[in-house]
């Protein structure tokens, strides 16, 4: 297997493990497969979650693992998830499934990826005898789930981004309590949008990037993507496919995962809708809707994950709509950080409408299906999860699959205000408001971040 990037600045192609490093490509593009590999649906129906992510994306690694190592890789990775199918499917009504995707240690859809990735990354360096300091933005989830995948890796030193104020209480201390001292959780004065530009900005310095042999572990990283492919393949799977063909809904921010169940199709996963879900910051459906992606401001909402404005994932599919033309996206990538607004043809946009459909789902719609689920079913929605539910209702077809990412008691203020009952964290992280907080607060800029990451990492070039 081997993979190009989206803006093809970047002569000839990589293997695996130099995308699982890079995370971002030289150029400032994605990496992508040269071609996708073909799901064998047949032969998945019945096996354990690891052994059927084993069999998925062992074609996207190649000849960068052993089949067996990996293998083992994928098995530790779930080995510690709070439920045996470890991405259970939990019935609503009769049309109407949930998705469970917050049963890893930080109790969101992030672990599903991020304890793989961690594992990958410890097995290539130590292959290389190589050291690298990950940067990444968060705009909640990510951050807690890379720093619990890295925490205590001897090869790896991690910072993470993220707006201050604009999280969740208890995502935010699930990212400044942990203690270990390879691990650096960093409150940037301003929104995830600006978080994700500095990491950007870092990668395109060619310098810094050499210096600090910077990696990323944001949705940025195509291993983030292809972990992500799995879930989508064990729901269908379990619901009927290849024979019943499946629809699902997203919560959408960065694109990352929707975008994972787009390339699950692509390889042959009868998906019939896929549906994203977005928030007040709706940049995503209003280029569904209207064919126009202009950037506005992130407005702060009760489902923090998805306050952001630039998907940065947006770009792979970016690619497919414009034939795979490298100077094409570089172009319009370009223009759209110039302008404020993607030049896309009316050929793309109809394009973009026949893969996906999208729905807004604001905070009173959101306290209100919170609400109303509980009512019926007595099950607990974060808000993330609830504009998934919010946005099924809306489509047609069955089954529909709503994709539940993140644990309720990840924000209980927003679950009591509209159900009255205050979810309790699970007993692992019962202590998680008395831990010591570990952060350090930086404007927005540039130069600060980087002075810092160069006086925390342990390596150079």
């Amino acid at each position: 297997m081997r993979y190009v990037s989206t803006r093809a600045a970047t002569p000839g192609t990589i293997g695996f493990d130099d995308v699982l490093l890079a995370g971002l490509a030289p150029d400032g593009g994605l990496y992508v497969p040269e071609r996708l590999p073909a799901l064998a649906l047949e032969e998945l129906a019945g096996l354990p979650y690891a052994e059927l992510a084993t069999r998925v994306m062992l074609p996207f690694v190649g000849d960068a693992l052993e089949e067996a190592e990996f293998r083992r890789l994928v098995t530790d990775a779930y080995a510690g998830f709070g439920h045996a199918a470890v991405a259970p499917l939990k019935q609503l009504d009769e049309r109407l499934w949930l998705l469970e995707l917050f049963h890893g240690p930080t109790l969101a859809f992030k672990d599903y990826a991020l304890q793989l990735v961690g594992r990958l990354f410890d097995a290539v360096l130590a292959r290389r005898r190589r050291r690298v300091t990950i940067v990444g933005a968060t705009s909640g989830d990510t951050g807690s789930a890379a720093m619990e995948a890295c925490r205590d890796r001897e090869l790896v030193d991690l910072v993470i981004l993220f707006p201050k104020g604009r999280t969740s209480e208890v995502q935010r201390r699930q990212m400044t309590t942990i203690p270990s001292p390879n691990v650096h959780a960093v409150a940037i004065e301003g929104t995830f949008d600006d978080c994700q530009d500095l990491v950007k900005a870092m990668f395109a310095d060619a310098r810094f990037r050499e210096e600090l042999q910077l990696s990323a572990v944001n949705s940025i990283n195509w291993a983030r993507v292809m972990a992500q492919i799995v879930y989508y393949v064990a729901a269908a799977v379990a619901l009927g496919a290849p024979r019943r063909s499946v629809s699902f809904t997203v919560p959408t921010g960065n694109f990352g995962n929707v975008y994972a169940g787009h390339v699950a199709r692509r390889m042959g996963l009868p998906v019939e809708r896929l549906a994203i879900g977005t928030n007040r910051n709706d940049i995503l459906q209003r280029f569904i809707s209207s064919g126009r992606m202009t950037i506005g401001a992130v407005e702060p909402s009760l489902s923090p994950s998805m306050d952001i404005q630039v998907s940065s994932n947006f770009e792979r599919l970016l690619f497919e709509l414009k034939g795979r033309d490298g100077a094409a996206v570089a172009a319009a990538m370009s223009a759209f950080r110039r302008t404020g607004t993607l030049p896309t043809t009316a050929a793309e946009w109809e394009a973009a409408r026949s893969l996906f459909s999208a729905h807004r789902v604001d905070d009173e719609a959101t306290l209100a299906e919170i609400a109303a689920t509980w009512r019926a079913t007595g099950e607990l929605l974060d808000p993330h999860s609830a504009v998934a539910v919010a946005a099924a209702r809306a489509e047609k077809g069955n089954p529909m699959v709503a994709l539940a990412c993140a644990h309720p008691a990840k924000f209980p203020d927003a679950v009591a205000k509209a159900t009255g009952v205050r979810p309790a964290l699970p007993p692992a992280l019962a202590d998680l408001m008395e831990r010591k907080e570990r952060v350090t607060v930086l404007p927005n800029d540039l130069e600060a971040v980087q002075s810092f990451v160069r006086d925390v990492a342990r390596v150079t070039a």
